[in-house]
């Protein structure tokens, strides 16, 4: 049960709850004991247990020692020895000499009780001058405010969570962690939990030696020998299996893992950064997520805002996608302008970037198709689902109405015939062949498409 300190983390403790920027704090709750329900504070670097009045934490016991055992800060981490106490200490019901504590864990020292947990404390950071980090974009009070905590965060090497909706920039978040980091020469290693099948994703973590799986042939570096170095970037986490957390928390915390079907250990060396689109504390009441895990996890936590929070940076944004040739937003004129301010952008920055990609490339403002403007109001020509009829009947005539109209629009954009088509739409040529099959549309017309 003993575990071995590896090296000190970084001490950066700050995350972004909502929309407060929070510091997080480690305390010992005193659960049996003396005085149950107190908390005490553990300090910035050691903290001493014990009966003297000179420990940082006193407990007035006979079970306890004078310096029953001290906690040491490592940053990320907090690590509990004993100091040759008479009756030790018990971490969870089993007896240590030294270990790492996680959330929620129980410690017992003589016969008095302390659980090991997290709070938070609110912060103020001052929103910084720049508009720009990495590839994220914005003037908003919001955006400046992430960009000054991103700046404190991304020289150190402390785990990052990235918390948003899809399309509101985690990716170009965590890239730009990478570049400004001190690991910012090494690789850059993305995983996407949610584009690698379940079977999958142990192997593409850890790698996996020959014959560990059917279809294993040969040795396969995993994600995190691969990022040695770099930054190792887990996207959608919120799809990793439940029966696979465990083991990544292991390597997180113990700095080494073992590949599909070997014994050997690896070491691991690399910065996390993770991404989720769902509220993980969610997850987390729901049973979908392992506590220990997201606490170990959520050391700096960030949550990019959609982009009907931020409206203001939308000029901005659209100027930069729009690129140095393109039309500038203050010459639009003002209902086009509206009309793009008011929009619910769905799929945020994505989105809109998409949209403005299609109004250099067709007639009118790129808007045309979307469904909802931000008070609510229906657009001309947008899919509705049917309300009358049966759930499962509504939702497959929606799904046939949005295969069809892709498909239309899909053509009158792809070029290079129907493999042009099905880069473009990111899938399978044989899978869009039947779609056409499926709604009677002529393949042809890709061809043609792409033989102009």
């Amino acid at each position: 049960m003993q575990e071995k300190p590896s090296q000190m983390a970084t001490r950066t403790m700050v995350a972004d709850v909502g929309a407060d920027l929070q510091e997080q704090r480690c305390t010992l709750v005193e659960v049996e004991g003396p005085d149950p329900g107190r908390v005490h504070t553990i300090g910035a670097s050691r903290t001493v247990v014990g009966k003297s009045p000179d420990c940082d934490i006193p407990i007035a016991d006979v079970t306890v020692s004078r310096r029953h055992f001290e906690v040491q800060n490592e940053g990320e981490r907090y690590l509990v020895k004993d100091l040759g106490s008479t009756n030790g200490i018990l971490l969870d019901g089993a007896a240590v000499k030294e270990a790492y504590l996680r959330p929620g864990a129980l410690l017992k020292a003589g016969e008095v009780v302390f659980r090991f947990q997290t709070e938070y404390d609110p912060v103020r950071i001052a929103p910084s001058d720049r508009e720009t980090f990495g590839g994220l974009l914005g003037r908003s009070l919001r955006m400046r405010e992430i960009f000054a905590l991103l700046e404190k965060v991304s020289p150190t090497d402390s785990t990052v969570l990235l918390l948003g909706k899809t399309g509101t920039g985690k990716g170009a978040a965590a890239s730009a962690i990478h570049e400004n980091s001190r690991r910012g020469q090494g690789p850059f290693t993305v995983v996407d939990c949610g584009a690698v099948a379940k079977s999958l994703i142990e192997s593409e973590l850890f790698g996996h030696v020959k014959g560990a799986f059917t279809g294993a042939v040969g040795l396969r570096q995993g994600a995190l020998e691969v990022s040695k170095g770099g930054t190792l970037f887990i996207d959608e986490l919120d799809d990793l299996p439940l029966e696979l957390q465990p083991k990544l928390l292991r390597a997180i915390e113990e700095r080494v893992f073992v590949r599909l079907g070997a014994n050997q250990p690896v070491k691991f060396d690399a910065r996390l950064v993770a991404a989720a689109k769902k509220d993980l504390w969610k997850e987390v009441a729901a049973g979908r997520f392992r506590e220990d895990l997201y606490f170990r996890l959520s050391v700096v936590t960030i949550r990019l805002p959609s982009l009907r929070e931020r409206p203001e940076d939308i000029p901005l944004l659209f100027d930069n996608f729009s690129g140095p040739d393109g039309p500038r937003y203050d010459k639009l004129p003002p209902e086009a302008q509206n009309r793009w301010l008011n929009h619910s952008w769905p799929g945020n920055v994505r989105e809109l970037r998409n949209a403005v990609e299609r109004s250099r490339t067709f007639d009118g403002d790129g808007l045309e198709g979307f469904s909802q403007s931000r008070s609510g109001a229906a657009v001309p020509g947008a899919l509705a689902p049917d309300y009358h009829l049966p759930f499962k009947d509504a939702k497959e005539k929606l799904q046939d109405a949005f295969e069809r109209e892709y498909l239309k629009r899909l053509l009158s954009r792809a070029e290079g015939g129907m493999a042009g088509a099905a880069r473009l739409a990111g899938i399978d040529r044989k899978y869009l062949y039947k779609l056409f099959l499926k709604h009677g549309l002529d393949k042809r017309d890709a061809k043609k498409k792409g033989s102009r």
